[in-house]
């Protein structure tokens, strides 16, 4: 980005934005204060009388700096953001291979939650079903920082873990979405 004198580097990497240092654990409460001080420096209302320019800078950073948190944030957003800063990025969409066992746990998962509405009890099965999804995400956490802290010779099975995250992540989603849709009509 460019001349708007504003004292940050947006060239740096998001952990460097945010003063933390590069690793996979990142509370949200030990960033969201550097979050807010972040905001403040770039609002756009700051450069209104910078021109349309400096307007279209200051919005450029305004979203750059919630891109940042963002992805900190989200379990799966950093692990694939840490891979590609290590130069080994993932491209979840078209790298699906995975493991039998898992597939089948995903199907098992998938099937449950597409039960949920003949249930008796459609809570208890959402709940089930997250319980679940998010025990299995937890490993994944664990899997994929135990692989990244290896360096090299563990990134192909970090971006693994990642790719599983991937799937964990929108089965959680899936299922946070059925229980709105059951009982928000």
């Amino acid at each position: 980005m460019s001349d708007i004198p504003i004292g940050i580097n947006f060239h740096s990497s998001f952990f460097e934005l945010f003063g933390i240092p590069l690793h996979y654990n990142v509370e949200r409460s030990a960033i969201h204060g550097r979050y807010l001080e972040l905001q403040r420096i770039v609002h756009p209302d700051r450069f209104a009388g910078l021109g349309e320019r400096g307007q279209r800078l200051a919005v450029q950073y305004a979203a750059f700096v919630n891109e940042a948190f963002d992805t900190l944030c989200s379990p799966l957003k950093r692990a694939l953001y840490l891979l590609e800063i290590s130069g080994h990025p993932v491209d979840i969409e078209k790298n699906t291979v995975m493991d039998t066992a898992f597939l089948m746990e995903q199907m098992s998962l998938r099937e449950d939650l597409a039960e949920v509405r003949g249930c008796s009890d459609p809570e208890a099965a959402i709940e089930a079903v997250r319980e679940r999804a998010e025990a299995l995400m937890g490993s994944l956490k664990e899997e994929f920082v135990s692989y990244w802290q290896q360096g090299e010779s563990g990134f192909a099975k970090a971006a693994d873990c990642a790719r599983k995250m991937h799937f964990a992540d929108r089965l959680l989603t899936e299922a946070e979405q059925l229980e709105e849709d059951i009982f928000d009509n």
